[in-house]
């Protein structure tokens, strides 16, 4: 087995050229909306960049005044391709994509390599594109960091809590989960929908069932946790496929959230 993870979804969802990709990124975060926060984890939609790139690009933009500060991203997607059970771990020794290699953090990998909803599983990474398109971002905004990559199946929101519990270190280590929101409703009805999830999302509200949330598992592991840690949801950004690049007939909502360590939290009703 190799052990270097190699980019899979470059040329589809995102440029395989790595100065178009740096310059595509480059402006997605130039037009990202400023936020005076200081997020401990984010939520980031996975599409391709055409579609759901500007909402991520509001994420992550979010991270450039502490970027020198953040040695460590634990990050977290939903399974596409195979199904696993618990939280797969690649089984490699770094991320290839192409800016450049991501070292896994070892450390990190044998810190909940005890855990039994931990498991290894190289091929539920292999030609997976919800952590892979992330990555291109955090390359772009960050200095110097390592990984520690999980691909979520089947587990509770507990046993993904317990997870980033183990990982969840100081200011040095960011959460990223992967997610985007509706699949294929109509314009108007995605929104509706989004809305929802979203205000669930604020009010640490879940479970987030799937058919709201691809990374719903993944999501409602991290309320779990963000309730313990007594973080605060903030909506960054709120769209959908049919206000960037698609149609309105069938739309994919992106929301992108940061979550920061503060312990003011209000509640509103969907």
């Amino acid at each position: 087995m190799s052990s270097i993870r190699t980019p899979a979804v470059a040329g589809l969802f995102y440029p395989a050229d790595a100065r178009q990709l740096a310059r595509d990124v480059q402006a997605l975060l130039a037009a990202a909306p400023p936020h005076d926060l200081t997020p401990k984890a984010l939520i980031a939609p996975h599409a391709g960049y055409i579609y759901s790139g500007p909402v991520a690009a509001t994420a992550y933009a979010t991270l450039r005044p502490i970027a020198a500060h953040i040695r460590r991203v634990v990050l977290l997607g939903p399974t596409h391709r195979v199904a696993v059970r618990g939280l797969a771990l690649p089984g490699v020794e770094a991320f290839d994509t192409p800016l450049g290699r991501i070292m896994l953090d070892a450390a990190a990998v044998r810190s909940i390599a005890h855990l039994p909803q931990v498991t290894v599983s190289a091929q539920a990474h292999a030609l997976e594109h919800s952590l892979e398109v992330q990555l291109p971002f955090l390359q772009s905004v960050l200095t110097d960091f390592t990984l520690l990559p999980l691909a979520v199946g089947m587990a509770t929101p507990e046993e993904v809590a317990e997870v980033l519990d183990a990982l969840w270190g100081g200011e040095e280590t960011l959460i990223v989960i992967s997610s985007d929101l509706s699949h294929y409703l109509p314009y108007a009805a995605a929104q509706r929908v989004d809305r929802c999830t979203v205000q669930d999302i604020l009010d640490l509200r879940q479970p987030i069932e799937h058919d709201h949330a691809c990374g719903g598992t993944p999501v409602s592991g991290l309320i779990v946790a963000a309730r313990r840690h007594r973080l605060t949801p903030h909506l960054l950004d709120l769209r959908n496929s049919g206000d960037t690049a698609g149609s309105h007939d069938q739309v994919v909502g992106y929301a992108a959230l940061a979550f920061t360590e503060e312990i003011e939290h209000e509640h509103h009703e969907c």
